[in-house]
């Protein structure tokens, strides 16, 4: 049968892409068949698709999805995850909460199966049984934004007014207000380094937060490092002690052998001395000899043979001129 190349070379495209498109995507594949839930959360805190899903700690699944989803009592978000290890077994109580997974704010998804039955698949966790973490990142950003607002100023002088109000009120009530003035001057004297601590936390903490995984990459290759070093702890050991004896060992050889190596030494150094005292005389005679070794080397040159030439040995060859 004949065979058309263009036809040809299109389905082999074709099949091709395919492949490439099919390698791409393998992740999706694989999981077609792992089961997938809902959770609804009132605030995603950071949570991203890809992030581990963990039941006891132990990782069973990941992420999907994070998304605003639409409920009779307002907005909310709607997380979705899928499950890979078929021993999990959800029940019809499940909770699930956003966790912190490393200090830089890494978050990931928390399961707490609990309940009679199996959850359905594609079942949502409602709001009453999730809950989101505290994000101290946030917490600080918050933080420093406040305190931006605040007039300490103010502040001083409304604590001030207070103290006055109440100066014939007990001693303990006025002891208190009094305390609580001196802190606020204490705060609006401070207003300023206050201010710049609070804005420097919060470069830190965004810098920490955007180097998360080469944070994540150090401690790791860290804890590998210590736990090669505990690997290799006799090893190491053994080579210390064997340095330590080999040390000894040589100690005792130029210990017994001092009475035969202090004259060889001696005569070493008088060696090194005349070589010294000979340093331009030997340097001339390298460099004399160096047209004597070019020579030698060219006469010898063509193996264990000398190629040479006597000059006038034999007459030089005069052809006759003329006749006989």
């Amino acid at each position: 049968m004949k065979r058309h190349p263009r036809v040809t070379g299109a389905v082999s495209l074709a099949v091709l892409a395919l492949l490439v498109l099919a390698a791409f995507q393998l992740d999706g594949i694989t999981s077609i068949g792992d089961p997938a839930y809902r959770a609804a959360f009132r605030d995603a805190s950071g949570l991203a698709p890809g992030n581990e899903v963990r039941v006891a700690g132990v990782r069973v699944g990941k992420v999907t999805d994070v998304g605003l989803a639409r409920g009779p009592a307002g907005p909310y978000v709607r997380v979705r995850f899928r499950l890979d290890d078929e021993s999990v077994r959800l029940g019809e109580r499940t909770g699930a909460t956003i966790r912190i997974k490393t200090v830089l704010g890494q978050k990931y998804l928390a399961l707490a199966p609990a309940g009679p039955g199996r959850l359905p698949e594609d079942a949502e966790i409602p709001l009453d049984r999730t809950a989101a973490p505290f994000d101290v990142i946030q917490a600080v950003t918050g933080l420093a934004e406040t305190v931006d607002e605040i007039d300490s100023e103010r502040l001083g002088e409304a604590f001030t007014t207070l103290s006055r109000t109440f100066a014939d009120t007990p001693a303990s009530v006025e002891s208190s207000l009094r305390g609580l003035s001196r802190l606020s001057q204490t705060v609006a004297s401070r207003d300023a380094e206050l201010r710049e601590l609070l804005g420097r936390a919060r470069t830190v903490t965004a810098v920490l937060a955007e180097r998360d995984e080469e944070f994540r990459k150090l401690v790791a290759d860290g804890d590998a490092l210590l736990r090669e070093v505990s690997r290799r702890r006799d090893a190491i050991h053994e080579l210390l002690v064997g340095t330590n004896q080999l040390a000894k060992e040589l100690s005792g050889l130029v210990a017994d052998n001092r009475e035969q190596l202090k004259p060889a030494l001696d005569q070493l150094r008088g060696v090194a001395g005349i070589l010294q005292r000979n340093r331009d005389n030997l340097t001339k005679t390298i460099e004399g000899m160096a047209p004597f070794v070019e020579a030698f080397a060219n006469v010898v040159g063509n193996g264990r043979w000398f190629d040479s030439y006597v000059r006038g040995l034999l007459q030089p060859y005069q052809p006759t001129v003329g006749g006989g």
